[in-house]
């Protein structure tokens, strides 16, 4: 039995998801969390094969959910959803630790599909994400330059882009501020911002953020 946690803070979404994995046998979904802290919660009270983690979510955002739940259990396959296109946050949230990455809009035998190859122990990414990655082996180019940001550097791009603080972002990452300002300073370096506007203004324009 494949025993599964579905963290999404829309209702409608997690029983959907729910009773798409229920056509299945062999799999079992054992928790659902609506925020991304009562994710890594679940994390650490329940035995679980895989867990299917929203993006978007309030108190703590899945790309956060995301870090926190690698380090409580490195081996634990997470599989990410959004709304998003998968080619502005697949190759960044794989970087992460997430062992594949879900649009939203998929059709229930890809995300049968998905969690049984996770389960497996093996990645899953659709053809578009798996040529990205081919193609970024043959060169060093990239086609997003928010592609080229570490994992760290691009959380954080998201971060600012939504408008939070330096001291907002270093307390949620259990960070000092310090550090934080050397991480925005080599960001906008990087990416030729000036200023945070510039920050959010890219964001918008790559489908970042709503």
């Amino acid at each position: 039995m494949i025993r599964i946690l579905i963290a999404d803070d829309h209702a409608i979404v997690c029983a959907g998801l729910k009773q798409f994995l229920a056509e299945d046998p062999e799999m079992l979904v054992v928790r659902m969390a609506n925020n991304g802290a009562d994710a890594v919660q679940c994390v650490r009270e329940e035995e679980l094969d895989v867990v299917l983690l929203d993006i978007s979510m309030p108190k703590k955002t899945g790309i956060d959910a995301l870090r926190q739940i690698k380090a409580l259990r490195p081996n634990l396959p997470i599989l990410m959803l959004s709304g998003y296109p998968e080619e502005q946050y697949a190759l960044n949230l794989i970087k992460a630790g997430a062992s594949g990455y879900l649009n939203k809009e998929c059709v229930p035998e890809d995300l049968i599909s998905a969690v049984r190859t996770l389960a497996a122990g093996k990645r899953y990414v659709s053809p578009a994400v798996a040529q990205k990655l081919l193609d970024q082996i043959g060169a060093p180019a990239v086609e997003n330059p928010h592609d080229a940001l570490s994992q760290r550097e691009f959380q954080i791009l998201c971060k600012l882009a939504k408008g939070e603080s330096i001291t907002s972002i270093a307390q949620t990452l259990s960070l000092s501020v310090k550090t934080i300002s050397t991480y925005r300073t080599r960001l906008f370096e990087k990416m030729g911002f000036t200023s945070n506007a510039d920050v959010t203004a890219y964001a918008l324009k790559n489908k970042l953020i709503d």
